[in-house]
């Protein structure tokens, strides 16, 4: 389903006009449709609707309180890797026993947080941390539920700053390893031993590295069971990827099949953690042409959204779609263009040697798919405000994050 198209040659959200909302709230801002996330949700639960599952939606991919309220009253559970970010989703009315806990490195006053709150589980990535959680549970005369992350020493062939299943990577308990750790846990005090999981990167686009992964996983399983340690929970993490511009992306039948017969065959149930497949294609950036220059053949288009707004092209190098709003003639010619900030710094880009008709300031330009790792990565560098947030709901839309001022970038200081 389309979410974001062209009427009439004006681009919408929905029913609403995004020449009238930019008029409403300004620019850049990101612009959410609550259909397109309830939709995405949907589809990725009906997939494995036919075996025991719980989708815990990756609170770092969009952490913003409308979207979290949203997906808690569609029933999804949460997956953290903060304090910081259960407590929002706690504010967001999320059921802490749905929310699991990942990250290398807790502190004791997270840990502590989440073990009163009494979420699921606590995915453990190492021995110290295993010990850790044991250790704080007895202070607190609590039990604590844990499942041993696993990595897998897979290559999932995303870029190297998100992938994360490799034996090179700080995450998880290497996969030759994990047995032992995970019969330990079944011997701790205060400690219940409840499945196992991992998570192997982002934006994958290939099913062989998750079905690499899910045959260790079983395995271990398996070994698990026959040590008299049988599983409660497969977590197997998100990371599939999604289309930003001419990608091929994994079936989600076929991702689906293979995922549940490993389900079945351990006799647990299952946890996902998408966060990317739910809110990227759920989102845009809407951003106003400030002017256009040219410096010897080189077209740009400058624009008042930077890096500090959106990082994404800056940090991974990712390329996403951008269209005027204002749907151009057929006939008018299309040229290469980079897309620049106005950021000090050269690589303040938002993308290069995109096609784009000319354009007069003051022009709408929509950077598609950035409902994900879009807003959470904006920063204040410049001394910028960070922009405003907006959900659509069919023709109506609310600030769901207004934005930043001048005032608010001093608040807190001295």
């Amino acid at each position: 389903m389309e979410f974001f198209r062209y009427r009439n040659g004006e681009l919408h959200c929905e029913d609403f006009s995004l020449t009238r909302l930019a008029a409403a709230v300004g620019t850049p801002a990101y612009v959410y449709s609550a259909a397109a996330l309830a939709h995405n949700y949907r589809r990725l639960a009906g997939a494995f609707r036919d075996v025991p599952h719980t989708i815990c939606y990756s609170v770092k991919a969009n952490s913003n309180l409308a979207v979290l309220r949203l997906l808690a009253r569609l029933g999804a559970g949460f997956d953290i890797v903060s304090g910081g970010e259960l407590y929002r989703v706690l504010r967001s009315d999320g059921r802490p026993d749905k929310v699991v806990f990942s990250g290398v490195g807790k502190t004791i006053a997270e840990i502590d947080f989440a073990l009163r709150k009494n979420i699921l589980f606590f995915n453990v990535e190492s021995a110290t941390e295993l010990e850790t959680l044991a250790a704080r549970a007895r202070a607190l005369g609590r039990r604590v539920q844990v499942a041993i992350r696993v990595n897998p020493d897979v290559d999932p062939h995303t870029h190297r700053h998100i992938s994360t299943g490799l034996r090179l990577h700080k995450f998880g308990v290497y996969w030759k390893q994990a047995l032992p750790l995970c019969l330990r846990a079944t011997t701790l005090p205060a400690v219940e031993f409840v499945g196992i999981g991992c998570h192997i990167g982002s934006q994958i686009t290939r099913l062989a590295p998750f079905v690499q992964a899910l045959a260790r996983l079983q395995a271990l399983g398996l070994r698990l069971a026959r040590a008299g340690a049988p599983i409660r929970y497969l977590d197997f993490g998100g990371g599939i990827g999604i289309r930003y511009e001419k990608e091929s992306v994994i079936s989600l039948t076929s991702y689906a099949r293979r995922v549940k017969a490993v389900v079945q065959r351990l006799g647990c149930a299952l946890i996902l953690e998408p966060g990317r497949l739910i809110a990227g294609p759920a989102g845009l950036l809407l951003t106003r042409v400030l002017l256009e220059k040219t410096s010897g053949q080189r077209r740009f288009v400058v624009v008042d959204a930077g890096m500090s707004d959106f990082l994404r092209p800056v940090l991974y190098g990712a390329s996403h779609r951008m269209e005027p709003v204002q749907q151009a003639s057929r006939r008018a010619p299309h040229t290469r263009c980079d897309v620049v900030g106005p950021l000090c710094e050269t690589s303040d880009s938002l993308g290069h040697d995109v096609s784009l008709p000319r354009l007069q300031p003051g022009a709408l330009l929509a950077v598609r798919d950035t409902g994900a790792y879009g807003f959470v990565l904006a920063s204040n560098y410049n001394a910028r405000g960070r922009p405003a947030e907006v959900l659509v709901r069919g023709k109506t839309f609310r600030i769901v994050r207004r934005r930043e001022t001048w005032p608010d970038l001093l608040r807190g200081e001295a």
